[in-house]
């Protein structure tokens, strides 16, 4: 997909994003970036719709990416990327399992030729430097996560 026709660019587009850990892995989606055009890992999510509640909107897109229901908690990280033609706001929450299987999903505004998501998996805390994961800004407070068990969403990146 060209970069200029992307649904997603030439917009600033609002995307909330769901944090799932056990033990010492967090639940990720490798989606094909329009930003990067690569694989990439990153946290289940997807972009809210005007007149949504922001945590009404991370349910539906984690349900849609995962098939999974969770709580939304606390937000944890906000990342602005800005590559034109993108430019989004991103804001990272800790979410709680409350029930379902996971189970790769599909981006119901994306024909089934123009999917992103590839692939859904548990991958370890300490092994997110060595992929293409976005946003790498987030890696330090996951591992904190991982060896406090606590999130702050002011802690030095």
């Amino acid at each position: 997909m060209v970069a200029d026709q992307s649904p997603f660019g030439n917009k600033i587009r609002v995307r909330v994003c769901g944090l799932l850990m056990k033990a010492d892995k967090i639940l990720l989606a490798q989606i094909h970036s329009p930003v990067t055009e690569k694989l990439i890992w990153t946290p289940p999510g997807g972009g809210l719709e005007f007149g949504e509640p922001i945590r009404e909107c991370l349910r539906r897109e984690f349900k849609e990416e995962t098939n999974l229901s969770i709580e939304v908690q606390q937000l944890v990280h906000v990342n602005e990327l800005v590559k034109r033609p993108f430019h989004a706001i991103e804001c990272y929450f800790q979410v709680k399992l409350i029930s379902g299987t996971e189970k790769l999903g599909k981006d119901p505004e994306l024909s089934w030729n123009r999917q992103l998501l590839h692939d859904l998996q548990w991958v370890a805390i300490d092994e997110l430097r060595d992929l293409e994961f976005a946003p790498p800004s987030i890696i330090k407070k996951l591992e904190n996560w991982e060896h406090r068990g606590e999130f702050s969403l002011f802690s030095k990146q």
